[in-house]
């Protein structure tokens, strides 16, 4: 009897052993990855930037793929397939990569054919020393990259915002077959008759010959925190480390949107949509945030009386980050008006 009652005893302690063996090993595992996070957050936030981003493609069900084309490479993503609607190609602004858009793709409906692809120079796209960077130069390499990767078999849907409004814009006066609408989302290379601050601030960068630091290529978190005051008009709460995080992901690039900067605010492209604008067939829509710093929205009213037709949307307490600050918003009217001119044109109405 002793003898069971002491087995009973081992058998009990070596149970009590194995559950608290079993909490310490639940723990570790569980504490690995929060460690990870927390080092990641507080060393590496530039890595934890790319994670997140790679997660919300996957959440989104978007794919990164390349493009290449005579030795040249471009990296996009996409969703979808081409169908009977036309696809949707996206370009970004200054400095920024294909992944700007996922806040609007993700209030998009998945079964249309979205692309959204790296700028020349940015992010995974090729950069050279002797590409041309001007407007027509990023043009020229849409193109490229519209005909390599069949986007040119059926009229598509182009949407471009800032400096890829610019692209958007000319891109439609020299290739009107191409595409059977266009959103512009606060482009830039419009005179516009208001100055804004971001005007002010050029022409101090003018007047010190490029001397004082561009405020939309910031070496420093305070400075990031500065281009975001000045891009939204919305505030965004960023910590300090995922500001430190950006200026890392940027910092490498710096010298490379100095020369892009360069490029799209010279003589030769500055305001080349404008000089462009009279050949716009294609139905267009413009979409402007009414406290833009950056470009003023009385742009829109530019476009406006150029162009027979335009739909200009104004989005009220929204900056020149128009995707970031009213994203859902943003989607649901370049929904709207694609749906509008295909209903127009007779073609197929479902689209949600």
């Amino acid at each position: 009897m002793c003898a069971f009652v002491y087995f009973l005893g081992e058998a009990a302690m070596a149970a009590d052993l194995d559950v608290v063996n079993l909490l310490i090993i639940a723990g570790g595992t569980l504490a690995i990855p929060i460690l990870a996070f927390v080092a990641s957050f507080l060393l590496w936030p530039s890595a934890l930037i790319k994670v997140y981003y790679w997660y919300w493609r996957r959440t989104l069900g978007l794919q990164v793929r390349y493009a290449d084309c005579g030795g040249y490479r471009f990296c996009y993503s996409y969703r979808g397939k081409p169908g009977m609607r036309p696809s949707i190609l996206m370009l970004h602004g200054f400095s920024a990569h294909k992944d700007t858009w996922l806040t609007v793709v993700k209030y998009l409906p998945k079964h249309l054919h979205i692309v959204c692809v790296d700028m020349p120079g940015h992010e995974g796209t090729t950069r050279t020393n002797t590409d041309d960077y001007s407007i027509q130069g990023q043009v020229s390499r849409i193109h490229q990259f519209v005909e390599t990767t069949g986007l040119h078999r059926k009229p598509f849907h182009l949407v471009g915002t800032s400096m890829g409004g610019n692209v958007a814009g000319v891109y439609a006066a020299f290739y009107p077959a191409k595409i059977c609408s266009i959103t512009l989302i606060c482009p830039d290379g419009i005179r516009h008759p208001c100055e804004t601050k971001f005007d002010n601030h050029l022409q101090d960068l003018e007047h010190s010959n490029y001397s004082l630091n561009i405020p939309l290529i910031p070496t420093t978190p305070e400075e990031m925190e500065d281009m975001f005051r000045l891009c939204s008009h919305v505030r965004f709460k960023i910590p300090q480390q995922i500001l430190q995080g950006l200026v890392d992901v940027q910092q490498p690039h710096n010298t490379f949107y100095q020369e892009v900067f360069m490029e799209i605010f010279g003589e030769k492209s500055r305001y080349a949509l404008q000089e462009h604008l009279h050949l716009i067939t294609a139905p267009l829509q413009v979409i402007w945030g009414k406290q833009d710093q950056v470009v003023d929205v009385s742009g829109a009213a530019v476009i406006a009386e150029v162009v027979p037709g335009c739909r200009v949307d104004l989005l009220d307490n929204c900056g020149h980050s128009v995707v970031m600050e009213r994203p859902c918003r943003t989607a649901k009217l370049i929904l709207e008006f694609i749906i509008m001119q295909q209903d127009a044109k007779g073609g197929t109405k479902k689209y949600s």
